[in-house]
Parts: structure tokens; C-alpha cells; sequence
């Protein structure tokens, strides 16, 4: 049996949180759960669930800004992200005000993640990869299996991440995509953060900021 997925865009910026269930337990995982929750709750509803962590690749609040009531009404752990972005998460209040959204309750992970880690969904294991720039705490979550990657806002398709917040770094986004991401495959379709779903041979082809012909 295999990992399955349900893209859900939630919060006035469209960024896709995603369901991830294994198909053999029926046990699931809501991947960067940022807002609308009833949303979400339909989602896990519809598929017919059962959601036993939720993952965050990042701590920017269209990602994140549901994470602790989300985790409250589903009595779940939450995994991820990477230590680094422990700044963001304790700023999610300010970044409330800053982008309009509702604050959010302030949460510590249960699980901080590392590179080379791994996380389960029932029988399912998705492999850990630490790829900063957008954020310094910024990870990759990969289904060998599927060849699925949910990467955040690391690389969109035609695009890559904005690394002009706090702590973003241009050449660090760069060689996470190209040394962590890449190496996976041209084969590997992904999930972005915001977007439509793209793979790695497309955008090594046709990136203007990653393709191989940029060197």
C-alpha cells in the first residue's frame, strides 16, 4: 500500500497544506496547517482518517498559524520544523499583525527535526532533508517510495523562495535546491508550498534562478 495526498489551499495566501495519509492504516498527517481549519477538518473528514501528527516544514505563519489549535482539537504531536526557526514560531503573534491574519497561539514543537531524520504516517516513512534559505529551519519532507517531496517554500514551479525576511538566505536557498533537492531525481514530483506541483527534471530544465544552465 502506498502514501496518498489531498492538496488543500488554506489562508488568503494560498499555500497549500497538505493531508498525507498511508493508504494501509488509514493513519494521516497535516502537513503546514496554516489556517482554515474547518477546511482541514473537512478534508480528514472526507478521506476518513485518522490524523496522528501534524508536520510543519517552516514557521511563516500561512503555515503554521493553525498549528497549536489544530493540534488542540486533534490531540496531536507536532513534528517539525527544523530548531532554527524556533525564532519564527515564537514571533507568530507579530507576524499576525504584520500580514493581517488571526493570531495564533504561540507552540513548542514536540519533535524538532534534523537533517537525515525520518518521520512515520502509519506504515509510511518520509525521509528528513534540512534545506535553509527561506528560513533557517526550513526542511523537505521525501517519500522515496512515491517519489513525492513536500518541499514548502523552498522551490516553486518556475520559482524558488523569498529570502528576504530575517535569517533568508539567497546562495543557502540556492544550494539546499541544488545539493539536497535535485540529487533526489529528476523523476520526484513535488509539493510546493504555494502553486501548482511541478518535478525536479522540469525545474532543472526551465527554473530562471535554478536551472542547469545557470550553472
Amino acid at each position: 500500500m502506498s502514501l496518498k495526498y489531498r492538496i488543500i489551499p488554506v489562508t488568503p495566501f494560498q499555500q497549500n497544506c497538505s493531508l498525507l495519509w498511508c493508504e494501509d492504516t488509514l493513519k494521516a498527517a497535516v502537513v503546514d496547517p496554516g489556517g482554515d481549519l474547518e477546511r482541514i477538518q473537512a478534508a480528514i473528514n472526507a478521506e476518513g482518517v485518522t490524523v496522528e501528527k501534524i508536520l510543519l516544514t517552516h514557521a511563516h505563519i500561512d503555515h503554521a498559524g493553525g498549528t497549536a489549535e489544530l493540534a488542540r482539537a486533534l490531540t496531536a504531536p507536532i513534528e517539525g520544523p527544523h530548531r532554527e526557526d524556533e525564532f519564527w514560531i515564537k514571533g507568530l503573534p507579530m507576524q499576525s499583525q504584520m500580514f493581517g491574519f488571526p493570531e495564533p497561539d504561540v507552540f513548542t514543537p514536540d519533535r524538532w527535526l534534523d537533517d537525515g531524520e525520518e518521520v512515520t504516517i502509519g506504515n509510511q516513512t518520509l525521509k528528513v532533508l534540512h534545506c535553509p534559505g527561506h528560513t533557517p529551519g526550513h526542511v523537505v519532507f521525501y517519500h522515496p517510495e512515491s517519489q513525492l517531496a513536500l518541499v514548502g517554500d523552498v522551490l516553486f514551479h518556475g520559482s524558488i523562495g523569498r529570502t528576504d525576511f530575517p535569517k533568508g538566505d539567497h546562495p543557502t536557498l540556492i544550494r539546499s535546491i541544488r545539493e539536497k533537492l535535485f540529487p533526489l531525481g529528476d523523476q520526484v514530483s513535488f509539493i510546493p508550498g504555494h502553486g501548482p506541483m511541478s518535478d525536479f527534471g522540469t525545474e532543472r530544465q526551465t527554473n530562471p534562478f535554478v536551472a542547469d544552465h545557470r550553472g
